[in-house]
């Protein structure tokens, strides 16, 4: 009889069962500086969630706020500009047409 190789992804057994009269011995204990390394992991994650949030929060209240002061100096500014745009195209425009002959 030929040995054959199985498919490449052919199921197989990951789990040992066992019968119910064997007991499981317990797991080791990790050393205390790998747990306390994962703990200060752990906690930075959540600290780092949790400032991310409240920076985004605290960035949009700001920039809200100076939205809101700065709209009116804008509108000062952008109203100006305009009455002197005007202003000039409307001296330019009656300047050419006094200069024009066919007037």
């Amino acid at each position: 009889m030929a040995t054959r190789t199985p498919p490449r992804f052919v199921p197989t057994l990951t789990e040992v069962v066992r019968t119910q009269g064997a007991r499981l011995a317990p797991l080791p204990s990790p050393p205390a500086a790998a747990s306390e390394e994962q703990l200060v992991h752990r906690i930075m994650q959540r600290v780092d969630l949790s400032l991310e949030r409240r920076l985004r929060e605290a960035i949009a209240t700001t920039v809200l706020d100076q939205t809101r002061l700065l709209a009116p100096l804008l509108r000062e500014e952008i109203e100006l500009v305009v009455r002197e745009s005007v202003s000039q195209a409307l001296a330019d425009e009656l300047s050419a047409t006094r200069n024009d002959p066919r007037t």
